[in-house]
C-alpha cells in the first residue's frame, strides 16, 4: 500500500491510496478459498468446485465484498499511520478498480484541529460543601414521622373524626342498579385527605364500629365504566373499625423501621441526604463554570463541516428565512459547542479515558431509578435504542473527563449554609431563565422581522401593480 498526502488547504487534505494488482489478487484468492468449502453446486463435491465455475457464479459478489473490506481496512490504516483524525466522514473517490487491476482511491478529509490542553490547570471554579445544621435533620425526621402515623384501636362507641383511619366494606349502586367493580372489601381511608371520591370521606366523620352508612358521591371522569361517568352513586358502607392516630415516637425503633442502625445513624443519613440534594445542583454549577472557562481556550481552526452540522441541529423546526436571519448567532453558539467538545475529547484521549460496560450499565440503572413505576418501560427503551445507549455513554465519558479536570484545576473551596446554597441556586436559576428568554425573544424578533419583510414586499408588489394599471388607463 502506497499513501501520499495531497492538496493541503488548512484542515482539508486529500489522501491518495494505491494498492497494486498483485495484492488485490491475493485478497481475491483468499476469498475464493474461503467460500470454496461452503459452496454446494450440483455435480461437484464440497470443496472441489473449480475456481472458474465459482468466478462465473459469484465473481461480482466476491469482488464487491473484497473491495469493501480492502477499502475499510486500508483507509483506516492510512489515516492512523499519518496521524489524521477526521472531523466527520471522509469522502471517497474511486479512481481505478476492478478484477485483476490496481486499486487507487482518494479520501478527501477534513482533519480535526490540534488542541492545546496545557492550560486546564489554570481553570478556576467554585467547589461547594453545604454545612447542614443538626436542626435541619431533626426537622426532616419530624416530617417523616408526621407522614407515617401509627393508629390505635378505640372503643366501639367512639365516633370517627378527621385524621382517623376508617376501615369499611362497601356495595355501590347507580339508580339502584349494581355495576362492574361496585364492591370493596377492607377499604381504608384517612379522613380529611379526600383521596377516594370527592367529598366521600367527609361523610364518614361521626361513624362508629359496626355501623352502616350510606354515602353518596359523583363518579369521576376517569371511571372505567364510561356510561357511569359524572353519575351519582350510593355506597352502602359497613364500618369494620375506627382507629385514632397516635404520635409517633422518634427513637431507635423508629429509626430501625426506616433502615438505619439507630436514631443517631438516621440523623447522619438524613444530613447526608439533604447535603446531596444541594450538592448535585451545586456540582452542576461548578461544571458550568468549568465549561465556560474552556470556551475561552483558543483553537486554531474549527472544521466548517462540524459547524454546518451543529447549525442544522440548532435551527431544527425553523423556516428558511428564520434560519438565514439567525445564522450568525447560531454560528457563534456552534463554534463554542464544538470547541468545548474538541477540548474535552482531547483531554479524554490524552488521559486514555474510556467507559466500560459496568459504568454504562450503572448509568442505565440510574436512569431507571429516576422513573419509579416505569422501570420496565425505561429498560425496554434502552434495549431497543442503541443510539440512546450511545448518548448515555457520551454523558458518562464527559463526566469522567470533567472529574479529571476538577482534580487538575484550581478549586475555590467554599463551605456554605443551606440558606446560602438556596440563594446561589435561586440566582443561577434566574440567570438561566433570563438566558432562555433572551433566546426566545431573539427567535420572536426574527419571526417578526420576517413577517414585516413579507408585508412590505406585498405592499411593494401591490404598488407596482397599481402603477402599471395607472399607466394603462392614462394611455387610453
Amino acid at each position: 500500500m502506497k499513501v501520499t498526502i495531497e492538496n493541503k488547504k488548512g484542515l482539508n487534505k486529500d489522501v491518495r491510496v494505491f494498492i497494486d494488482k498483485k495484492t488485490m489478487n491475493i485478497h481475491m484468492d483468499e476469498k475464493y478459498e474461503e467460500i470454496k468449502g461452503t459452496v454446494n453446486l450440483k455435480g461437484f463435491r464440497p470443496g472441489k468446485v473449480p475456481r472458474e465455475i465459482l468466478k462465473r457464479q459469484f465473481g461480482k459478489a466476491v469482488f464487491n465484498e473484497v473491495l469493501d473490506k480492502v477499502l475499510k481496512d486500508t483507509s483506516t490504516k492510512a489515516l492512523e499511520e499519518n496521524k489524521i483524525k477526521p472531523a466527520g466522514q471522509p469522502k471517497l473517490d474511486l479512481k481505478t478498480y476492478g478484477e485483476d487491476k490496481d486499486l487507487e482511491y482518494i479520501l478527501s478529509v477534513t482533519e480535526l484541529p490540534k488542541v492545546e490542553i496545557k492550560s486546564i490547570e489554570t481553570i478556576k471554579f467554585d467547589e461547594y460543601t453545604v454545612k447542614i445544621d443538626p436542626k435541619e435533620a431533626d426537622k426532616r425526621i419530624q416530617e417523616i414521622a408526621k407522614n407515617q402515623p401509627n393508629f390505635k384501636d378505640v372503643s366501639e362507641d367512639t365516633k370517627s373524626s378527621e385524621k382517623d383511619l376508617v376501615t369499611f366494606d362497601y356495595t355501590a349502586t347507580v339508580d339502584d342498579k349494581a355495576f362492574k367493580g361496585n364492591e370493596g372489601k377492607n377499604t381504608q381511608l384517612t379522613l380529611g385527605k379526600d383521596l377516594f371520591l370527592k367529598g366521600f370521606d367527609k361523610q364518614l366523620i361521626g361513624v362508629k364500629k359496626g355501623e352502616e352508612k350510606i354515602v353518596e358521591a359523583i363518579l369521576p371522569e376517569n371511571f372505567p365504566e364510561k356510561e357511569l361517568v359524572n353519575k351519582k352513586a350510593k355506597f352502602k358502607c359497613k364500618i369494620i373499625s375506627v382507629k385514632k392516630p397516635e404520635e409517633v415516637k422518634i427513637n431507635d425503633d423508629f429509626a430501625k423501621n426506616l433502615g438505619a442502625k439507630d436514631l443517631n445513624d438516621l440523623k447522619t443519613l438524613i444530613s447526608k441526604q439533604i447535603n446531596d440534594e444541594y450538592k448535585n445542583s451545586l456540582d452542576r454549577l461548578s461544571k458550568n463554570q468549568i465549561l465556560k472557562e474552556i470556551e475561552k481556550f483558543k483553537v486554531s481552526e474549527i472544521p466548517e463541516n462540524l459547524i454546518e452540522d451543529e447549525i442544522k441541529i440548532l435551527s431544527q423546526g425553523m423556516n428558511e428565512d428564520d434560519r438565514k436571519k439567525s445564522r450568525k448567532n447560531f454560528e457563534e453558539i456552534a463554534k463554542k459547542r464544538i470547541k468545548v467538545g474538541l477540548i474535552l475529547n482531547e483531554v479524554g484521549e490524552q488521559n486514555k479515558i474510556n467507559v466500560n460496560e459496568q459504568e454504562l450499565q450503572a448509568e442505565v440503572q440510574k436512569q431507571i431509578r429516576m422513573m419509579p413505576g416505569q422501570e420496565k418501560m425505561v429498560m425496554d427503551f434502552y434495549q431497543k435504542n442503541p443510539s440512546a445507549v450511545a448518548s448515555l455513554r457520551g454523558t458518562v465519558y464527559e463526566d469522567k473527563i470533567l472529574k479529571l479536570i476538577k482534580e487538575k484545576a484550581k478549586a475555590n473551596k467554599k463551605e456554605i449554609t443551606k440558606e446560602e446554597a438556596e440563594k446561589i441556586l435561586k440566582e443561577t436559576q434566574k440567570q438561566d431563565t433570563k438566558s432562555v428568554n433572551d433566546d426566545s425573544n431573539q427567535k420572536k424578533k426574527v419571526k417578526a422581522e420576517t413577517k414585516l419583510t413579507k408585508k412590505t414586499a406585498t405592499k411593494s408588489t401591490k404598488t407596482k401593480t397599481t402603477i402599471k394599471k395607472s399607466k394603462k388607463v392614462s394611455k387610453k
